[in-house]
């Protein structure tokens, strides 16, 4: 019998409700596959500021470093929102991220075919979409110095933010994207700009090279707002997209958007060594939070993808992913995915239909 730790981060706003009935999923497919799991809870983000008065207490990241994997649900709200920058519950994932080492984050953006018809945009253009955006995540514009608000000499304030990237950063991330290319259709598009920006030529140029350890992957370049118009129309021509911390950021969401809803989709960031953290792609929902009305399906496919990639256990992740599918074949829907003639239900509902998915 395998036996796992797994942090688990609840969070704030929808994320404890969408974490319990996880967490209920993770115990029944364990115990269907004799895999064991030692859940601990740890804070982070609005929740941990109103206990400790940081997003990240140092207790949670000693917890997260000494577990197996980490499942965290959803940081932030209004609450929170007009607090010192160091102290908002983004920064504390920004400190998990980089106190893990997590340089990768791996998001699908793939169709059901039950929610086509969600997608804002027409049935030919998604049906059959199957992204994976490969974001390089501690590096670039979010974390390079010199960063700040400054005064010049003349009085005037001003923001200054830098994108810088080292070879080492691109030829891991790199890295992660070839292979993961190779273990989907064998196509990979590096999104930078490279026109304009010396550190996306950097990016290019590094990304070439490594294409000629990959010959069984073909490599294409795409300039950011290209990449972006060609998501929206042909998304089909996209299989694997690398690409650096600010493009992924927004690319990723662009993306997600393509299958209807974002309250679907999962997300998987990884390091070199140690825990990886899997976590939905939505926000924390501060408006329908304790309403019963969160859709969990995606805090359940981000058990999948960590069952997947962060633990190799990958017929415990197949059975999490095809009750997703059981149940909506079944015509259950949450609010932010239902349509005409279904069934709609609430967080703690989806999670018993699920439960009965799994048999």
């Amino acid at each position: 019998m395998s036996n796992y730790r797994i942090t688990l981060l609840p969070g704030d706003g929808i994320g404890p409700e969408i974490m319990s009935v996880t967490t209920g999923i993770l115990k029944q497919v364990g115990e269907q596959l004799g895999i064991g799991f030692e859940f601990k809870e740890a804070l982070m983000g609005g929740a941990a500021i109103d206990a400790t008065g940081s997003p990240l207490p140092d207790e949670t990241l000693a917890i997260c470093k000494d577990s197996d994997a980490v499942l965290l649900a959803a940081i932030g709200g209004y609450k929170w929102d007009n607090l010192p920058r160091h102290q908002r519950p983004e920064t504390g994932l920004l400190g998990l991220r980089a106190g893990l080492g997590l340089f990768a984050n791996l998001r699908p953006a793939s169709i059901l075919p039950q929610l086509i018809d969600a997608s804002s945009l027409k049935r030919e253009v998604v049906e059959g979409v199957d992204i994976m955006v490969v974001r390089e995540l501690t590096g670039g514009i979010y974390f390079g110095q010199p960063k700040g608000i400054f005064e010049t000499e003349t009085g005037e304030k001003r923001g200054v933010n830098t994108m810088v990237y080292s070879e080492g950063e691109i030829d891991r991330i790199g890295k992660v994207a070839f292979e993961t290319a190779q273990k989907r259709s064998g196509r990979l598009c590096s999104v930078d700009k490279a026109n304009v920006l010396d550190v996306s030529q950097l990016w290019r140029d590094r990304i070439t090279q490594m294409a000629a350890d990959y010959p069984d992957v073909e490599l294409s370049h795409l300039y950011v707002d290209n990449a972006a118009m060609q998501l929206i129309r042909a998304p089909k021509q996209f299989d694997t997209i690398v690409t650096g911390n600010l493009f992924g950021d927004i690319l990723s969401d662009a993306a997600a958007m393509l299958t209807g809803s974002i309250g679907m989709l999962p997300s998987a960031s990884l390091g070199a060594a140690g825990p990886g953290v899997f976590e939905p792609v939505h926000g924390s929902a501060p408006d329908i939070a304790g309403q019963d009305k969160a859709n969990p399906l995606a805090q359940v496919l981000s058990a999948a993808m960590l069952l997947r990639y962060g633990l190799n256990e990958p017929e415990a992740a197949s059975r999490l992913e095809q009750a997703v599918q059981t149940v909506l074949d079944a015509d259950y829907r949450t609010g932010d995915i239902m349509s005409a003639g279904k069934t709609l239900v609430g967080c703690q509902a989806m999670g018993e239909a699920l439960k009965q998915a799994l048999g």
